[in-house]
């Protein structure tokens, strides 16, 4: 019944508040020396810079780069936009993520199903390929697309149609793989089954009306899968 899965990355692959807590205070901190200006873009971008945790709101968790550097640059009068994307991403790239499962033994039994699998990050895809690399993963991926790719981002369909084309699967016969709305309603969009994971910010009553299941992190695919 299922060919191929679709990830998401950021709390899905990787827990998100453990992954991405000190990247957004080291992002702020090397912004800006003003600590109240650290807390100001820390607020606007749903972040508490003290306890390193999101609101769960936050354009941080499922937004775009572009989209996350528009709310800081109105407190960055002298900052280009493209220049400050150009450095979100590099910090990202070097970014230590935390797997939420041991992620090589459980992506190496998908593959022994035969099972195609995709990444679809509204991250860009040089940091997305920088931290798969970092965890020796890239291996296990057949197709890998980031906002940045070609294809949009999440909430549109764009980078889930495009796993389609490329492996050669019907969109009906793909999960989609994800820790929010933004995931589960591009799944849905692209006629995939959508499957949520709560290793990110958002509870089981927000994902639960968008997704055909809801398991509390990846490691419960290969279970699921089997009671299809």
């Amino acid at each position: 019944m299922i060919e191929g899965i679709i990830f998401d990355k950021d709390g899905t692959l990787f827990d998100f508040r453990k992954s991405w807590g000190g990247w957004s205070r080291r992002l702020l901190e090397a912004l800006s020396d003003d600590p109240r200006q650290q807390h100001a873009m820390g607020r606007a971008i749903g972040y508490d810079i003290d306890t390193q945790d999101f609101d769960a709101g936050s354009p941080v968790i499922a937004g775009t780069p572009d989209e996350i550097a528009a709310l800081l640059l109105p407190f960055l009068p002298h900052q280009q936009p493209e220049a400050l994307i150009a450095r979100m991403n590099t910090l990202a790239a070097s970014a230590p993520m935390a797997e939420a499962v041991p992620l090589d033994p459980l992506l190496t039994r998908l593959r022994e199903r035969g099972l195609r699998i995709g990444l679809a990050t509204n991250d860009a895809e040089a940091p997305a390929r920088a931290h798969l690399a970092a965890h020796d993963l890239t291996g296990h991926f057949d197709f890998i697309a980031g906002f940045d790719s070609g294809f949009g981002g999440k909430p549109a369909p764009g980078q889930l149609v495009a796993f389609t084309r490329a492996t050669g699967i019907d969109r009906s016969r793909v999960a989609m793989v994800g820790d929010s709305r933004h995931d589960l309603e591009a799944g849905r969009r692209a006629g995939m089954h959508t499957v949520a994971v709560l290793t990110g910010i958002a509870g089981e009553a927000e994902l639960a009306p968008h997704a055909d299941t809801v398991l509390a992190d990846i490691g419960a695919l290969p279970g699921w899968l089997d009671s299809l």
